[in-house]
């Protein structure tokens, strides 16, 4: 394919949810698009900063104590195609050398791909849910009434989860994907090849492949900055949590889970609250959001406003979860998208649409609190990354350390991913939708 692909236009597209086409305007495309590429830029800081390519070493943890707090950038992309390969499936995209990715990187099409997922936690890997869940959601000194839903785990046959209990008013998406594609690809892959903290994505890609029409844009927005959180125990029990706003960011949302231990060592109650304004947990808050799905969010205060730097969690939220308490932040950023060739001016000429693409960013941060001590926080200086003892500002980051996409097992993307993995994702890095 030769470079005519440079008189690619931006479209004003909706979200490319699953296999669907893009929503347009009147006067739609009359067929296509071919292929449908999707980039998700995150930027990573707090505990999953550490985590980063494998579980941090307490020398890790003390570093980020005394100052020297990981910044870490994960890029995600996925290429679906209509069309079968002439032979082997083979695509690359090429990068900016601010991106310092080399040359190229490679998009592989997986054998098999498993979505992410929200799950009961068990006590241990392998058991059935026990205990109860209490569920508390909202910004606010006090829980209001009717506060906290209680869900008895004992009661349910394995692997159902309850009613309500997370999300489904928005959907993931994941754009293509190995279901929703003839041909697919996605990197990270095993190349050994990942963002790196200073990696940039301003300038000019291209993606070509032999399955798929040749892509070229043009990006402008590149990773977001990184989150700075505190979190400071106010005497009444409530904890006030306050992080600097980002410029670019069109609105936050946090999601914390804390536990009480058992007996025996095994996890009592459940202690699930978020800052929404309504009882909404996982589903695609845990994804990335373009700024289109952002806006009604925060209209129905399911999501922050963009103006927004503090929100206290209750005090019935620390009574219920005085073990331990592990927490996120996310930012949801901008959004740009591409498409080729451009709408005809004449309404009447088909618009056979060959490609889409487009690139959405967040930045989360993320910190866990038990025994007294409270990893991935702010200390008196500014960002620590590192723990700090309780009474300390406290700050924090939360993601996954995109090495972790490399491992051949299931992943679980926004925060802390599926509840049942959390400590593991925060501390292991444990990542997105994996394919093998």
């Amino acid at each position: 394919m030769h470079r005519r692909r440079l008189l690619a236009v931006s479209a004003s597209l909706a979200a490319i949810a699953g296999g669907t086409l893009p929503l347009f305007a009147a006067g739609g495309p009359a067929s296509g698009p071919i292929a449908r590429y999707d980039m998700r830029a995150g930027t990573i800081s707090g505990i999953g900063s550490m985590g980063a390519g494998g579980r941090p070493s307490m020398a890790t943890l003390m570093r980020g104590a005394s100052g020297g707090g990981n910044v870490q950038h994960e890029l995600l992309l996925r290429l679906g195609s209509s069309h079968a390969p002439t032979g082997a499936p083979q695509a690359e995209h090429f990068m900016p050398d601010g991106a310092r990715l080399g040359k190229s990187v490679e998009l592989v099409t997986p054998k098999t791909e498993r979505a992410p997922t929200d799950e009961i936690p068990s006590s241990r890997p392998g058991e059935r849910p026990t205990g109860r869940i209490l569920i508390f959601w909202g910004c606010g000194e006090h829980a209001p009434p009717g506060q906290p839903v209680v869900i008895d785990l004992s009661k349910l046959s394995a692997g159902q989860v309850p009613p309500g209990l997370f999300s489904g008013a928005i959907p993931r998406d994941w754009g293509p994907t190995l279901e929703n594609s003839k041909t697919f690809g996605r990197w990270p892959a095993e190349d050994g090849k990942y963002a790196r903290p200073d990696s940039s994505l301003i300038g000019a890609h291209r993606v070509a492949g032999n399955y798929s029409p040749e892509m070229d844009f043009t990006l402008s927005h590149d990773f977001m900055a990184a989150l700075s959180l505190s979190s400071n125990r106010n005497p009444s029990g409530s904890t006030l949590l306050s992080w600097g706003a980002l410029p670019d960011a069109t609105g936050y949302y946090i999601n914390l889970f804390g536990g009480k231990q058992g007996p025996g060592g095994q996890m009592g109650d459940l202690v699930m609250w978020s800052s929404a304004a309504s009882q909404q947990f996982g589903g695609g808050l845990g994804d990335w959001l373009s700024p289109g799905q952002v806006a009604p969010l925060v209209a129905n205060r399911t999501v922050l406003a963009p103006a927004t730097t503090r929100c206290t969690v209750p005090v019935e939220v620390g009574q219920a979860a005085p073990d331990f308490r592990m927490g996120t932040l996310t930012a949801f950023g901008p959004e740009e998208d591409f498409s080729y060739p451009p709408r005809p001016a004449n309404p009447k000429q088909p618009w056979n649409l060959e490609w889409t693409a487009r690139i959405r960013h967040r930045s989360t941060t993320s910190w866990m609190e038990t025994q007294g001590m409270t990893m991935g926080t702010a200390n008196s200086q500014g960002f620590g990354g590192g723990y700090s003892r309780g009474g300390d500002d406290e700050d924090d980051r939360g993601q996954q350390g995109q090495q972790q996409q490399q491992q051949c097992k299931p992943k679980k993307h926004g925060g802390f991913g599926g509840l049942g993995g959390a400590l593991g994702g925060v501390l292991g890095g444990g990542g997105g939708r994996s394919g093998c």
